[in-house]
């Protein structure tokens, strides 16, 4: 059974929290049952409409509270809404044995986040990209790999490796 998560609620990122977005800590679950820890931001002027929404991840062994979280936020500045997120074993994020990779469950980690985003209520479903930092570029091209060969609805419609 895995254990609870304990999100820290403070501000805990190696960069400033920009006077232009909203920010809140959200969570999801995985089909392997590993609960994801994730930062969501987006503008506070958005107006009515939907946002397009960007899902990030990396660099590898890193966390949500650094680079991830600066392109998530810098994103959301822009006008999407976005969430950074710690794949399964990393940061704040479960799964056990720590610190180790496993390409089913990192290419799940951003398949479940792309699923969130669908699902959100300020998100325009067919507006969503993800970005995978580095050592997670090869998870964001595996996701929409798989993603378009089990959906018939594609929600993809973007892919960035930085």
């Amino acid at each position: 059974m895995e254990k609870e998560l304990k999100l820290v609620q403070e501000w805990d990122k190696t960069f400033s929290l920009s006077d232009k977005v909203n920010h809140e800590k959200v969570t999801f679950r995985n089909r392997f049952g590993i609960t994801l820890a994730a930062d969501l931001y987006y503008p506070k002027n958005r107006g009515e409409e939907k946002l397009a929404a960007i899902a990030v991840s990396g660099p590898f062994g890193a966390c949500k509270e650094q680079a991830s979280g600066l392109y998530a936020m810098k994103m959301a500045e822009l006008g999407f809404l976005t969430i950074a997120f710690d794949p399964s074993f990393t940061g704040e994020s479960g799964g056990e044995v720590r610190n180790v990779a496993s390409v089913d469950i990192n290419t799940e980690d951003f398949q479940v986040a792309v699923d969130y985003l669908v699902n959100h209520p300020l998100v325009d479903e067919n507006k969503i990209s993800i970005i995978g930092i580095c050592g997670w570029g090869w998870s964001c091209f595996e996701c929409c790999s798989n993603w378009y060969k089990n959906q018939s609805n594609n929600h993809i419609d973007n892919v960035q490796h930085v």
